[in-house]
């Protein structure tokens, strides 16, 4: 659906994006993850067409932004961090004159009531804007992008600002968008992206440093591949037993948890997972797994390692 190939962003002697590439598959909710000033904003004002590449493609859904900017367009809803709302009409006024603005061809009255519905505003059609809270504005800012049933919608940031309850909402609402849309949804929070996307891309400085699944992100953050363990029973057995797991490169006791039970360091080869290979070995000698975990790093911690390591960089 779309397709970011060695796309490079330069002002002057300040390089914001650096040779990034990904694609994006149709119906996929993908988290753009980065710390503020790493390029995010920045990418995805030229996916949109609102800035131009100093050099690289974008292509959505077959059509290249560059050359055929009028075409690409139509296929985006873009939600900007700040929406782009003109606070003096009602939503109602409001969504009618972006759809006019831009000339969707559905009929105007069905189409602005489903939108309304689909975001929560069928209450508060007849309410001026600058009257609602920060969270349905957000709401009206969807609303908008969704005009005309695009099929890429592009969120900058949607969550910045609101409360718990709203923040909630919204990532419903993204997630609902993901059965009938792709989705690019930007945020510097790394929780507010694993909880709501598939896949999560993580920008640092201008570059791409991670590409995965939600699920696998840690795996392929974290440089180590360890499980750490609170196992019952004999040391040496336990470690006989450990050692024989073909995926296991090393095992060892890194301390005593109490009388009858240790903690252990398990090491494994990339990309394997050996965690039910564990607890089988542990089974067959009755010992039994009081604690496992993967890795010695959460996932916060391997992020803020990540995305320190460079510094700089444009939004």
């Amino acid at each position: 659906m779309i397709e970011v190939k060695n796309l490079s962003k330069r002002y002057g002697k300040i390089t914001a994006l650096d040779n990034i590439s990904f694609t994006v598959d149709t119906g996929e909710v993908l988290g753009f993850l980065g710390p503020n000033g790493a390029g995010k904003s920045t990418t995805m004002n030229i996916i949109t067409g609102y800035i131009s590449s100093t050099s690289g493609t974008v292509t959505v859904d077959g059509s290249e932004i560059l050359a055929e900017p009028k075409k690409t367009k139509q296929k985006i809803g873009y939600l900007p961090e700040i929406p782009p709302l003109y606070v003096d009409m009602t939503v109602r006024k409001y969504l009618d004159f972006m759809f006019d603005l831009k000339r969707v061809k559905l009929p105007k009255k069905e189409h602005v009531g489903e939108v309304m519905r689909l975001v929560g505003l069928e209450k508060h059609g007849d309410r001026l804007i600058k009257n609602l809270s920060k969270g349905y504005r957000q709401r009206v800012g969807f609303a908008q992008a969704l005009l005309g049933n695009p099929p890429v919608i592009i969120l900058d940031e949607p969550t910045v600002g609101l409360d718990p309850k709203q923040i909630i909402e919204i990532r419903k609402l993204i997630k609902s968008l993901g059965k009938k849309h792709t989705v690019i949804f930007s945020s510097h929070v790394l929780s507010e992206i694993s909880a709501t996307c598939d896949r999560i891309i993580i920008i640092a400085d201008g570059k791409l440093v991670a590409d995965a699944k939600t699920d696998e992100l840690s795996s392929v953050l974290s440089n180590e591949r360890e499980l750490t363990a609170v196992i019952e029973g004999k040391a040496s057995e336990i470690l006989a037993e450990l050692k024989k797991i073909p995926d296991v490169t090393r095992a060892k006791k890194t301390e005593s948890v109490s009388n009858n039970a240790g903690r252990y360091s398990i090491e494994y080869k990339q990309g394997a997972d050996v965690r039910r290979e564990v607890f089988n070995a542990m089974a067959r000698i009755y010992c039994p797994i009081l604690e496992l975990k993967a890795g010695t790093e959460s996932l916060e911690e391997l992020y803020l390692k990540l995305t320190s390591e460079t510094k700089g960089g444009e939004a």
